[in-house]
């Protein structure tokens, strides 16, 4: 019986070993595409071989950035969906999107160094983000809050202005003009306007 215990202290502490790595790894690669794993290792309080049982290369780690925080955006979708009403969370989920595409800009260019090689990782597919944006839309659909149809592939398409965005100026009200502006469109020709 005691066994069990032992083991669950030494891995909630592997969580958070890995959980740390990747907030630190997200801030440094953010900032710098080429940051040093070993400063990584470092800031994150982490002995290289810790760090290296994670992530065996630099690969690894920033495709683990990037679907660690695809899926912390998809997963807001739910929670948002359990809190608010579907118009209210499809636009704060609109601006949860937001921040993470202008926050993590940086790690764009991380992402490109390390799946632009020949032989490399692809990058990861944007499936979660592509799924909780249809959770949200058909919710808002059923609500009659949008119009009908619209589809995933619509909505990226409509918000792509967001990449045009720069995110060293400030981008946080042109933003906000801009997803207002698509949340007006899918709500023209709603049936319960």
């Amino acid at each position: 019986m005691s066994q069990p215990k032992k083991d669950a202290p030494a891995r909630s502490d592997a969580v958070r070993n890995r959980e740390r790595i990747l907030c630190v790894a997200m801030a440094e690669l953010t900032e710098r595409p080429d940051a040093p794993l070993s400063t990584i290792a470092r800031k994150a309080g982490v002995g290289q071989g810790t760090f290296y049982r994670n992530f065996p290369n630099r690969e690894a780690l920033v495709l683990e950035i990037y679907r660690y925080e695809m899926q912390q955006v998809a997963e807001a979708a739910a929670e948002l969906l359990r809190t608010r009403a579907p118009a209210a969370a499809l636009r704060e989920w609109m601006d949860r999107l937001a921040r993470f595409a202008m926050t993590k800009a940086g790690l764009a260019d991380a992402i490109r160094l390390v799946t632009s090689a020949p032989g490399s990782p692809d990058k990861p597919g944007p499936a979660p983000v592509t799924e909780a944006a249809g959770t949200l839309l058909r919710a808002n659909e059923e609500a009659g809050t949008i119009r009908p149809g619209i589809t995933p592939d619509d909505f990226f398409l409509a918000i792509a202005g967001l990449w045009q965005l720069d995110p060293q100026e400030e981008w946080q009200p042109r933003a906000a003009r801009l997803l207002d502006l698509v949340m007006d469109g899918l709500r023209a020709g709603a049936p319960g306007r």
